[in-house]
């Protein structure tokens, strides 16, 4: 029973791991509104280092359109604007000499619907590591030695249980990105 209860344990952590990693992606999907986390992925030649951007400036957003990234050092502007470009955002960044300035252009219906295929995808992703997980679980418990049958499908229908938690929290993840991202 307790290699029962470590499988099951595990697997949770595991779906939780997914749901993490699902809304992280979201994150990077710009809804219209101006958020520092759309330039994660973006990074800046620090010395001949590639670097997160948000580890040689910080950024801020004054307005729902608008972000500001203030390198420490003033010498980095040029890179910074360069690492954005190259990043393919579809963002324009602009500098008044002290910082880098982004303004987030408004979204066309067209892309608000690109974008919200965009999340569905993101979000089966998410659902399909989920189903994977269940699977996985469900081969361990069946190789578990000297546990009845009746102890293996009870697991099973735990794990059916969790499986489906998490994929309504992953709905509900897509429907909260979609509301954002088609609010004009």
């Amino acid at each position: 029973m307790e290699e029962i209860e470590l499988f099951l344990e595990e697997a949770k952590d595991l779906m939780n791991k997914a749901i993490a990693h699902v809304g992280n992606e979201l994150t990077k999907i710009r809804a219209g509104k101006a958020n520092p986390s759309m330039l994660d992925g973006v990074q800046v030649s620090y010395y001949g280092v590639m670097s997160p951007l948000n580890q040689v400036s910080s950024m801020t957003t004054p307005d729902a359109r608008t972000i500001f990234i203030k390198p420490w050092e003033k010498s980095l502007i040029h890179e910074i604007e360069r690492a954005i470009m190259n990043a393919n955002l579809g963002l324009t960044p602009q500098n008044d000499g002290q910082q880098v300035i982004i303004n987030i252009p408004m979204l066309t219906e067209e892309r608000r619907k690109q974008l919200v295929k965009q999340v569905a995808q993101e979000c089966e992703h998410g659902k399909v590591s989920v189903r994977s997980i269940r699977k996985d679980t469900n081969e361990s418990l069946k190789k578990i030695k000297g546990v009845s049958e009746d102890d293996v499908k009870n697991a099973e229908e735990q794990v059916q249980k969790l499986t489906d938690e998490f994929i309504l929290k992953i709905d509900a993840l897509m429907k909260k990105k979609e509301a954002e991202i088609m609010t004009v």
